[in-house]
């Protein structure tokens, strides 16, 4: 069956065929700490509520986080920051293990193909990432699934660019920060990241409008539009400032790390994904800026993921089917040469 894996600082995101369709399972990756009692228990039961119990505290996970922190005037936990396990968070990978299991499932048989989606370093930070890669495999092996690790940017090439033979620039715009990938024929000729994302926005929106985070997050969830006229003062307002920001600082950094390669001299479609790049008026703002960038390399199209969540997590899928029927030609190879 094969099996694609996103985990990302906001959502966690398995990608499987069902028939032929593509069927996705998604839970937040988030937790909020609630006081522990029997009546709280009851209810959270019988709302089927994921969450669990530890040390006489209470864990609700996934959605209801969020859901609960909007009502109690919190910030929900996260265990992951700038798309890697965090380490200010001492529960962070105990509450990753089981939001994933619960998203990813047993595998259908021993050994199911799985492709999960890695950051790169950051260029604009000190943190290294080989620690959340490993970490990452071992709890899918763990599984028994055969987990393969494929770069996130890639993986939106693969989700969005068949059509140009995965030749393109691949961008997911994440929560915790931002993948750029350049291929030619599914092969990446350069890939980084940047430690900047939706998170990045909201925390600039709320300390400059003084709402929580988990606010400005709903309220950009929400219907927001980024080619909005909107109240001076407005977190709406706030959030194009940023927007605008955060565009203008991809294109900055992209454009200074083409300058480091030869590319081969071909027109690049652009895909763009990732679920900060939902907003109406983002792919409009980040066109209107590309073009006037003068990129040291040709630009065609520009597209947006038809479905900017899930691109990642149906990136890794293709990769972990197209792994799968690697291996099975091989299988088959041995067993012709016995």
């Amino acid at each position: 069956m094969a099996k694609g894996l996103d985990i990302g600082t906001m959502n966690i995101i398995c990608s499987e065929r069902e028939g032929d369709d593509v069927i996705f399972t998604q839970q937040r990756n988030a937790f909020l700490e609630l006081e522990s009692s029997d009546l709280t228990k009851t209810m959270l039961d019988s709302s089927k509520v994921l969450y669990i119990e530890k040390d006489d505290r209470i864990f609700v996970l996934g959605e209801e986080a969020f859901k609960f922190a909007t009502i109690f005037g919190k910030d929900a936990r996260r265990p992951m920051r700038f798309g890697i396990i965090s380490p200010n968070e001492k529960d962070a990978i105990p509450m990753i293990k089981l939001i994933v299991e619960r998203v990813l499932g047993k595998p259908g048989y021993r050994n199911e193909v799985l492709c999960i989606s890695s950051p790169a370093d950051p260029i604009d930070l000190d943190m290294n990432t080989l620690y959340h890669k490993k970490m990452m495999e071992a709890l899918a092996r763990r599984m028994t699934y055969e987990t393969h690790v494929i770069d996130e940017g890639l993986s939106v090439i693969y989700s969005e660019l068949a059509d140009y033979d995965f030749t393109g620039l691949g961008i997911s715009i994440g929560a915790g920060l931002t993948n750029v990938t350049l291929a030619y024929l599914a092969t990446p000729v350069m890939s980084f990241r940047i430690a900047r994302g939706g998170d990045w926005i909201d925390e600039q929106v709320s300390i400059t409008t003084g709402l929580p985070k988990d606010h400005v997050c709903a309220t950009k969830e929400k219907g927001f539009k980024l080619d909005l006229e909107v109240e001076f003062g407005s977190p709406e307002g706030a959030l194009s400032i940023y927007y605008d920001a955060l565009i203008t600082y991809v294109i900055k950094n992209l454009n200074r790390k083409l300058a480091e390669i030869t590319p081969p001299k071909v027109e690049f479609p652009v895909a763009l994904a990732g679920g900060s790049a939902m907003p109406d008026g983002f792919s409009k703002m980040f066109e209107r800026k590309l073009r006037e960038a003068k990129l040291q390399i040709d630009i065609s199209k520009i597209r947006l993921a038809k479905e900017p969540l899930y691109s990642v997590a149906r990136g890794d899928l293709i990769a972990a089917r197209t792994q799968e029927g690697e291996e099975v030609e091989e299988s088959k190879t041995e067993e012709s040469a016995e």
